[in-house]
């Protein structure tokens, strides 16, 4: 599913406690491909030290969520970098349509495009279960709860954006993590 220059790049997809970044970084080593989440875009504008990461850091320090704008330059910034130039696993980002309509211009101007969007899905109490099995502090079935419910409210209606593009690919994430590898490997048409 690589394009005609051989690179795939790939957008994964999924409720809080799907599986994204576990998938993203076993991805990453079977593709040869860096994944990418936002956090980590976050965090190496910072530490650049660039105008850009200057902006980034002050409105993190205030506590405040990166706007649609910013968050564009720190993805188009990532994006240009080397280490893409055979693809990438990005993770966290786009987070509603527009934020998915920036990313295409990013890509289109970089003459790239996705090749897919990675879907896992994993059953609501199941989702429950594994954010309570990490024991984190406020993390309790309520919080998480509403968590999926803003979830499902702010970003799931991507899932339709991608899916009329011809680019969603669903896989069923409540399996052996190996096996939802397996599984998207399999349905992007790469081999492991």
């Amino acid at each position: 599913m690589a394009d005609a220059d051989g690179a795939i790049r790939l957008l994964l997809f999924g409720p809080p406690g799907c599986g994204k970044g576990t998938q993203a970084e076993l991805l990453s080593e079977e593709l040869g491909v860096p994944a990418i989440s936002t956090g980590d875009m976050l965090r190496a504008s910072v530490k650049a030290d660039s105008p850009l990461g200057r902006r980034v850091e002050s409105i993190m320090n205030a506590g405040e969520l990166v706007d649609d704008a910013t968050m564009a330059d720190v993805v188009r910034e990532r994006l240009g970098n080397d280490d893409v130039g055979d693809g990438f696993i990005l993770d966290g980002y786009p987070r509603t349509i527009p934020q998915a309509e920036t990313l295409g211009e990013i890509l289109a101007a970089a003459d790239a495009e996705l090749d897919a969007v990675v879907y896992l899905d994993v059953p609501e109490d199941e989702l429950v279960r594994r954010a309570l099995e990490r024991g984190r502090d406020d993390d309790t079935g309520e919080v998480i709860r509403e968590r999926l419910r803003v979830y499902r409210s702010k970003t799931a209606p991507i899932l339709g954006f991608y899916r009329d593009r011809g680019l969603l690919v669903e896989i069923d994430g409540h399996q052996e993590v190996r096996s939802v590898t397996a599984t998207i490997l399999d349905s992007i048409g790469e081999t492991v």
